[in-house]
């Protein structure tokens, strides 16, 4: 399904993206969409179906649960607020937050730090959801509290407390980052401290609608609204079939990853980041100042404050990407602003483990690889991480 023709041009062909997008399909995914975009051209397409049981087809304009790209726009807004004074960079996070993180710790962990992921504080996901802990090594892990906290409603600050009441991954300011969904919740802390309402408040004002975004927001309730498809969760084959978290309670991730938006709105929202017209040059040029980092799944990944950095045969791109239960996104935005790609899925951790336990290569896998290549650089290259 296309909303928009364009002629083919070289490495910009839409019946090979197109083909791309049912590739995935036909491996396994149940819906995929995208929206291309190359020097002012526009393709979007999808394939696949939005509901297994009733087979309604996937449509490239539908909402969807985006994950951790929510991760850059809380990025831009705590730069905003760099920009306004209220927060220094490299000011340390205890003389905005000591009752979260007290003593020597607020005194040594600066704002920097949370955003480019080298505090030091572990994430809380496996505390939140106790039964996952120690997968793939422990054999009586289970999904059962993904399911137990479908409807809890989780404070933020019960979360931050698990990440810092868990041993340190590092120690602040290191050289390496490790990627931690507890510092992005002390940041929306940060935030809603210093401008006087929530940070999703904020974000929405002065990030989400300065951008000129129709259909990204943050959730109110557990449903999705608006057209979405439902969304699958396999967690590496201990769920099978794959079953539909689409209504879930997003206050286990908040201001980490808990956006909806669309392929169009997320497009739109990188080209005027990375043009200019959400922060200034100087606080973008601070958000791409990326160092080595460890994904959750211990994968290598070029981070900066709330951005990632990719280098692929086609050049630099900039974005991010993410997974929640059931939905994953990319979104990556060449370092000129010409080409951009964002696709979504409705199936994530589709990996089974051997015998060992080790999640093992899908031929999902493959096929988004090659959909990353014709997108982004009108053929095959290595595909970006995934980061949950």
């Amino acid at each position: 399904m296309k909303t928009r023709q364009m002629p083919a041009s070289a490495g910009f062909d839409p019946a090979e993206l197109q083909s791309a997008l049912d590739d995935v399909h036909r491996a396994g995914v149940p819906g995929v969409f995208a929206e291309v975009r190359d020097d002012g051209r526009i393709w979007r397409g999808a394939s696949g179906v939005a509901d297994v049981g009733t087979g309604r087809p996937v449509r490239p304009d539908m909402r969807h649960r985006v994950g951790s790209v929510t991760k850059t726009f809380t990025a831009a807004a705590v730069m905003q607020q760099v920009e306004e004074g209220r927060i220094g960079l490299d000011a340390p996070i205890g003389d905005h937050l000591p009752e979260l993180v007290p003593g020597e710790r607020g005194r040594r962990i600066t704002v920097r730090m949370l955003l480019d992921n080298t505090s030091g504080i572990p994430d809380y996901l496996p505390y939140a959801f106790p039964s996952l802990k120690g997968f793939p090594e422990r054999p009586d892990v289970s999904t059962r509290s993904i399911d137990d906290n479908r409807f809890r409603a989780f404070r933020p600050a019960e979360l931050i407390e698990s990440g810092l009441s868990a041993p340190p991954v590092g120690e602040p300011g290191g050289p390496t980052g490790v990627y931690s969904n507890t510092n992005w919740l002390l940041l929306g802390e940060l935030l809603a401290r210093v401008t006087g309402v929530t940070a999703e408040e904020y974000i929405t004002r002065n990030v989400i609608e300065r951008a000129g975004l129709r259909h990204t927001a943050f959730p109110t309730g557990p449903h999705v609204e608006g057209p979405h498809a439902r969304l699958y969760e396999a967690f590496y084959g201990l769920i099978d079939p794959p079953r539909d978290y689409s209504v879930y309670d997003m206050s286990w991730v908040g201001t980490a990853a808990a956006l909806v938006s669309t392929m169009e709105d997320l497009n739109r929202f990188y080209a005027l980041l990375l043009g200019g017209g959400i922060v200034s040059p100087s606080s973008l040029a601070e958000m791409q100042r990326t160092i080595p980092a460890r994904a959750l799944d211990g994968s290598p990944i070029r981070y900066g404050l709330g951005l990632h950095r990719v280098d692929l045969p086609g050049g630099t791109f900039w974005g991010h990407d993410g997974t929640v239960w059931g939905a994953g996104t990319m979104s990556l935005t060449s370092a000129d602003g010409r080409r951009q790609m964002s696709v979504a899925v409705n199936l994530i951790r589709w990996n089974r483990p051997d015998t060992s336990g080790r999640p093992q290569p899908h031929p999902i896998d493959a096929a988004m690889k090659a959909l990353y290549g014709r997108a982004l650089c009108g053929g095959s290259s290595p595909a970006p991480e995934t980061v949950p």
